[in-house]
């Protein structure tokens, strides 16, 4: 029998995720952690991108986070994420709007106006979601 830990996946709206898992990949801020059975405890912030996680059945899911905290307990894996949804929940077309309307906004004429730190984030966020899809797209031979 394989060695796993239990993963609970949240945001401020709903749990994306909990169960057992044997393997986490998160988007940390500085790249990415691979998180394995018996992993040193630890927080990281994350940015947006995929978390894949492997299921006891042997299969990898993944769940696109925007940003949040990762924390590593000795048999727990939290990811308080700030915006969260499945993959199957992700939308292309949405993502490139959100991506227009963020670039659109950063070449705005009042800046004064503008949260600049929130534009960004939205910014990124978006492309990190267009990323995902294509990576997935091609995973599953589209």
């Amino acid at each position: 029998m394989a060695m796993t830990f239990h993963l609970d996946v949240v945001t401020a709206e709903q749990a994306l995720f909990s169960g057992t898992v044997e393997e986490v990949i998160a988007p940390g801020a500085m790249g990415d952690l691979g998180i394995m059975p018996r992993h040193s405890q630890l927080i990281s912030k994350l940015r947006a991108g995929e978390l894949q996680y492997r299921t006891t059945e042997g299969a990898m899911a993944s769940l696109f986070v925007s940003g949040g905290v990762l924390e590593v307990q000795p048999h727990v894996v939290t990811v308080l994420a700030d915006t969260g949804m499945r993959a199957e929940d992700l939308d292309e077309a949405a993502a490139r709007e959100a991506m227009k309307q963020a670039t659109d906004a950063l070449q705005g004429k009042d800046p004064e106006d503008l949260d600049y730190e929130a534009i960004q984030t939205e910014l990124e966020s978006a492309k990190a979601q267009i990323e995902m899809l294509h990576r997935i797209g091609k995973a599953r031979g589209h």
